[in-house]
């Protein structure tokens, strides 16, 4: 098991990026189909939609993680996981997270969670969306690369009224390259902001399942 609390704290931003506007071009011309649906999410992130581009989501199952078709549309995102992270890729999806919407704070959990580093690569973002980890909001600009400590109480809120939040998210196993990334990453920017804690909170969690 990973020390996330010791390797990232809440939420830490890499010392490297990555060309966002060139990889939302290549996602922009996606086929419309693509998109509208959750990508087998299922629990808190139902508000959000989502496209695989390696491995499955957990609740379809142990399903192999290996690279989708569509990662072939995205050179630029391929060139990310597969170049400029210098670790072993594991699931990786584009999260699409509507104006308005709220994912609840949660912990992930499974097995798998505790042995791989949550990556985070904004494509688009505004100014009223917030990362919550342990008790501090993070706001991700497009082109940064950041750890998310999901194996904490995190969640994401985007209250701006018309504008979407597009990202990348990447699970990765740990390569001492990684680890030195995140030896010299910025773990200081986060802030406490009781707003929108509460926002988070009032967010209406999924029924169980029966």
């Amino acid at each position: 098991m990973l020390d996330k609390i010791a390797l990232i704290g809440g939420c830490a931003r890499l010392p490297i990026g990555f060309d966002a506007e060139r990889a939302l071009a290549e996602v922009a011309a996606l086929p419309a189909d693509h998109w509208g649906h959750r990508g087998g999410r299922v629990g808190v992130h139902n508000p959000a939609q989502a496209i695989f581009l390696r491995g499955h989501a957990p609740a379809e199952g142990e399903l192999p993680v290996e690279d989708r078709e569509v990662l072939d549309r995205l050179p630029t995102l391929r060139d990310v996981i597969e170049r400029i992270v210098p670790a072993p890729s594991m699931r990786c999806l584009l999260a699409l997270l509507p104006a308005g919407a709220v994912i609840a704070p949660h912990i992930d959990q499974a097995d798998y969670f505790s042995k791989t580093l949550r990556l985070h690569f904004p494509l688009t973002s505004n100014e009223h969306v917030w990362m919550y980890s342990i008790d501090r909001c993070y706001r991700m600009r497009p082109g940064e690369i950041w750890a998310l400590n999901n194996s904490a109480r995190h969640g994401v809120v985007n209250a701006d009224a018309s504008e979407s939040r597009l990202h990348m998210i990447c699970d990765f196993l740990a390569s001492p390259e990684l680890l030195d990334l995140l030896a010299r990453a910025d773990r200081s920017l986060g802030r406490p902001d009781a707003e929108i804690e509460r926002q988070m909170l009032a967010a209406p969690l999924p029924a169980r399942r029966a």
